[in-house]
């Protein structure tokens, strides 16, 4: 039995390796990508699903349900988050010795083979960032592979296994996974307090980001916020330099002549002063136009086309769950919107505000119990912004209710606003309210997506 065993001992071409929640969003393309790498893969998940099915296609052995059994002859373990220490596979590769790895140690491994490993950080906006550099990477012809935790309508997929020499993904600080990756553009778009169920406060954040930055080689790029002087404060004490970018003055990448219209958005980018390129996003709102400068910066440091940039941008409509555009009902317009905690749902309402509805309804589902007592009166403030608010219950996630919060005590809070005790009791609701020049917005990081489809 291994004590202390080293993923890269295990990932030789040949080498058996089964995945536990192979049909994950990021599960999946990590075993086609060990496939690709020589690797014998087998793998478990609970449901059937077309992930499971193409990746039988591929030639992958997968198990329905899990089974100690399904271990079989491999020789490691890679799991998903949820496969906890009761799963009966972990627990059958606990008794006989087989080392178990947890996925953001697999995805390490996998990039230690690319010659650019773009990893894209940030309490928020990884989905949209990440999505927008693959659209930059794909206009440049360099065959990128990447990993999204969102759908990108350009893949219909949330990621792709190319043959070029860049791999992007997106890259979580909850349990400090991302320091298992091994990053030569190392991007931080925000730091703020959040998943302070794990991380005791905004310092403990701060030394999180600041380690994995860390990680990136001498002759390689730190891409930081130079707006947000969480992110500054956090990353200065490296000794290195940073490349910086947002809308002031002192950036290296900036953003100018920011131009709204309708929901595009239009801005010239400088670098060091001098003129680089005009950008036009089909997307509204300044969180975006930060997001994108990000983007644009991996792609100066990587030396890529300033012509690649500039179609990539304007070729990009939003990821899935990312002010994604989903219908009309009753002459009302409706959107889907991942943002569960407060900036991001002040950067939404910023992004809507000047788009000219006549109402903004929000129907809002609460993501986590411990989120949502921790930045309880931040919603509020954001939630008064709306004209009407429809509450759902709080989506629990990996959540038991330990801090004694509901979304009726939020709900309470806000004027107007109404609770909701199932979905299926918000879409009605809903239906009976839509009327032309409405914009309805559903949003939150659980299944409120559902309402909006109901309505559809």
């Amino acid at each position: 039995m291994t004590t202390n065993p080293v993923i890269t001992d295990y990932m030789m071409p040949g080498g058996r390796v089964h995945l536990i929640g192979i049909g994950g969003v990021s599960m999946a393309p990590l075993a086609e990508a060990l496939l690709g790498a020589g690797l014998v893969v087998t793998g478990s998940d609970m449901a059937e699903s077309t992930v499971t099915e193409r990746l039988r296609g591929m030639g992958i052995a997968i198990s329905i349900g899990h089974r100690a059994e399904n271990v079989g002859a491999a020789q490691c373990i890679i799991r998903t988050a949820a496969a906890r220490e009761d799963n009966p596979e972990v627990m059958a590769a606990r008794a006989t010795g087989i080392p178990i790895f947890e996925r953001a140690q697999g995805w390490g491994h996998i990039m230690r083979q690319y010659k650019n490993a773009i990893c894209i950080a940030g309490t928020h906006g990884k989905t949209s960032t990440t999505s927008m550099t693959t659209h930059i990477l794909m206009a440049a012809g360099v065959d990128p592979t990447v990993m999204i935790g969102g759908t990108l309508p350009k893949l219909q997929a949330g990621h792709r296994v190319g043959d070029g020499d860049t791999i992007v993904l997106e890259s979580c600080e909850y349990y400090d996974s991302f320091h298992n990756f091994f990053p030569t553009v190392a991007v931080v778009l925000n730091v703020e307090e959040d998943h302070l169920d794990y991380f005791k406060n905004l310092a403990g954040i701060q030394a999180s980001f600041r380690k994995f930055a860390a990680l990136v080689p001498d002759n390689g790029c730190i891409v930081a916020n130079g707006d947000d002087p969480n992110t500054i404060d956090a990353l200065t004490p490296l000794g290195r330099p940073l490349m910086t970018f947002g809308l002031q003055a002192g950036n290296r990448v900036r953003g100018e002549n920011v131009v709204y219209t309708e929901s595009n958005t239009s801005f010239d980018v400088t670098l060091d002063g001098a003129f680089y390129a005009h950008v036009t996003l089909q997307l509204p709102g300044a969180h975006n136009v930060s997001n994108a400068l990000a983007a644009i910066a991996a792609a100066i440091f990587l030396h890529l086309p300033a012509t690649a940039v500039v179609e990539g941008l304007a070729d990009f409509t939003g990821a899935g769950r990312r002010f994604e555009y989903k219908g009309e009902v009753q002459g009302a317009t409706i959107y889907d919107d991942y943002a569960h905690h407060p900036s991001e749902l002040k950067a939404l309402l910023d992004a809507v505000e000047p788009l000219g509805y006549d109402r903004v309804i929000v129907a809002f589902q609460p993501h986590t119990y411990t989120r949502t007592k921790a930045f309880f009166d931040e919603f509020v403030q954001e939630l008064k912004r709306p004209d009407m608010v429809l509450m759902g219950e709080i989506f629990a996630a990996r959540e038991q209710n330990t801090v004694g919060i509901t979304a009726a005590d939020l709900a309470a809070e806000i004027p107007g606003a109404v609770h909701y005790g199932t979905l299926a009791e918000m879409t009605e609701a809903l239906r009976g309210l839509a009327s032309p020049g409405d914009l309805i917005l559903t949003v939150g990081a659980g299944d409120i997506y559902k309402v909006g489809e109901g309505l559809l």
